[in-house]
């Protein structure tokens, strides 16, 4: 009961947290500002964070976690390129929608003033690419890669859909009707270009 009661504290802290976050940067949130949002006391908030960087970090896990294992199965599945890339694209534009605060916060972060959560973006997005490249390198059309071209391609496909998910964050912001079905056809496009690219692609020597 008790471990049950600490956890919904903890979620709650993070929600809390969230809220607060979608106009400021976390460098600028005070950690009274969230314990007075969830109604708790300030030292209360170490019993479940050793500071605003690990609570920055827990979101970091939120956003991006489920983004991985949902990504990975579309590419490790056998259909053609363009299949992968329209199932890829949806993915990543229904969870924009889902969790629209959570991908803000990534892409405000990334290159925020908090160090810790920098580094977990990063190390997100680097685990998010040896994903990929893992589930690339089962491809036929990857025989014959190096490991470093196939990380390479990963990489681009990795950045592409981060760009697109701050592409559809805008885009609904604005609330100009049709922009967000403009990025959407953008990335198909983009994502289409690098696929073709890499049945192309030659090694230099």
């Amino acid at each position: 009961m008790r471990q049950a009661q600490k956890q919904k504290t903890r979620q709650a802290l993070l929600d809390g947290a969230l809220g607060l976050l979608e106009e400021q940067s976390l460098s600028s949130l005070g950690l009274r500002e969230v314990t007075r949002v969830v109604g708790i006391a300030p030292t209360a908030f170490y019993r479940h964070f050793r500071d605003m960087g690990e609570l920055g970090v827990a979101l970091v896990e939120e956003a991006l976690g489920s983004l991985h294992v949902m990504v990975r199965a579309i590419l490790a599945e056998q259909d053609g390129a363009e299949e992968r890339i329209d199932r890829t694209v949806a993915v990543v534009e229904q969870h924009v929608r889902r969790y629209p605060l959570h991908i803000r916060f990534v892409a405000r972060e990334r290159h925020g003033g908090v160090r810790a959560v920098r580094q977990a973006i990063a190390g997100e997005l680097d685990r998010f690419a040896e994903e990929v490249a893992a589930a690339l390198k089962t491809q036929p059309v990857s025989e014959g890669w190096c490991d470093d071209d196939v990380r390479m391609l990963a990489e681009l496909y990795v950045d592409r859909l981060v760009m697109t998910a701050a592409a559809l964050l805008d885009a609904e912001a604005d609330g100009v009707e049709g922009a967000a079905g403009q990025v959407v056809r953008v990335a198909r496009r983009q994502l289409r270009l690098i696929s073709i690219g890499r049945r192309h692609w030659r090694e230099e020597k």
